[in-house]
C-alpha cells in the first residue's frame, strides 16, 4: 500500500466516522468554532485559496498541511466531488493522517 493509498484510507475512515469536515463552508465553520484539529489542503489549491485557509488557521493556531493529493483525489478519498480542503475533527485520525503524509 502506497503512502497515497494510506492517506486516502485514513481520510475515508475519518469521513465515515463523522470526524471530517469537507466543503468550503463546513471547513470554515469547523476551524472558526475550534472543532478542527488539522486543516489539510489539496496539492493543487490556488494561491489565493491557500492564503485564505492559512490565514484562517493561523488566527486560531491550527496546523495546516498539504495533502499531496490533488482536488479530485482529495474529494474521491472522502467520497465527494473535488475538495480544496478538509478539516480533521479528531486527534486519533489526525495522527493517522499525519503519519501517512510523512511516509
Amino acid at each position: 500500500m502506497t503512502a497515497r493509498d494510506k492517506l486516502g484510507f485514513a481520510l475515508g475512515m475519518a469521513q465515515k466516522a463523522g470526524k471530517l469536515a469537507s466543503g468550503d463552508m463546513a471547513v470554515r465553520f469547523s476551524v472558526k468554532s475550534g472543532k478542527a484539529v488539522l486543516l489539510l489542503l489539496a496539492a493543487d489549491i490556488s494561491d489565493n485559496a491557500r492564503k485564505c485557509f492559512a490565514n484562517l488557521a493561523v488566527n486560531v493556531g491550527l496546523p495546516v498541511m498539504t495533502s499531496g493529493l490533488d482536488k479530485h483525489e482529495l474529494g474521491r478519498a472522502v467520497g465527494k466531488g473535488q475538495r480544496t480542503a478538509v478539516a480533521v475533527l479528531d486527534k486519533g485520525f489526525t495522527k493517522m493522517i499525519m503519519e501517512s503524509i510523512r511516509l
